[in-house]
């Protein structure tokens, strides 16, 4: 059985000082194990006024540097197989806009597809993908799922089994870790404080190199 959590940093289309959209995301051979011990890290290594939040996210701004380095390095020594695509904004291709208008859920889909081929051939006969909750603009949740598990069964074996489930993120403590790294990953992109130290901790648990998306196709719309 192969579970596969991810999670996104950035945003397709606001302004802001963010040049990339990432998705990161990783495997762990038994995800209770992880679950247990990423929340039980947040309860006890966590100022105590933050210890009854249901989500600590990465890009807190209340985390000093040294907890945060070593939320990093306890991650890292989960076992944690991490893969993770991006995109710049500004090469995001036209044909994702119709009248002005980003069809962010349409696009979403396709960059989730990109990172799910990376897992891909599969031996593993049952594939559960987690993904966080979040909206899609231009496709129903059915239709990203259809097309999201359609991709997995095009290049499994005949009897594979695959579910993709939008989760709560505050329920879902591996969806958790998966934001924390995908923070990791957003702060090397950006150049950002600590991104190349944060990125070194978790350097032996990637797998490949990131792939980018429409690498080189000309800016549009995102300027």
């Amino acid at each position: 059985m192969a579970h596969i959590f991810l999670d996104e940093s950035g945003q397709f289309n606001k302004h802001n000082h963010e040049d990339y959209f990432i998705i990161g995301s990783f495997t762990v051979g038994d995800p209770r194990r992880t679950e247990k011990q990423f929340r039980s890290w947040c309860r006890t290594r966590f100022p105590k006024k933050m210890r009854a939040q249901e989500e600590i996210k990465f890009s807190q701004n209340n985390i000093d540097d040294k907890l945060r380095i070593k939320t990093v390095k306890f991650i890292a020594e989960l076992d944690v197989r991490i893969r993770y695509c991006y995109l710049k904004r500004q090469n995001i291709p036209n044909h994702f806009w119709r009248k002005k208008r980003l069809q962010s859920g349409i696009l979403y889909t396709e960059t989730i597809n990109a990172l799910i081929e990376q897992y891909l051939p599969s031996t593993d006969c049952d594939v559960r993908i987690f993904c966080d909750q979040r909206k899609l603009s231009g496709i129903s949740k059915k239709e990203f799922q259809d097309i999201i598990a359609s991709g997995v069964l095009s290049k499994s074996p005949a009897k594979t089994v695959c579910t993709v489930d939008m989760v709560d993120s505050k329920s879902e403590p591996n969806i958790q870790i998966a934001d924390w790294i995908t923070g990791v990953i957003a702060r090397k992109l950006e150049n950002k404080k600590l991104g190349d130290d944060l990125f070194a901790l978790l350097k032996n648990n990637i797998i490949d190199e990131g792939m980018e998306l429409f690498k080189n196709k000309k800016p549009n719309h995102c300027d």
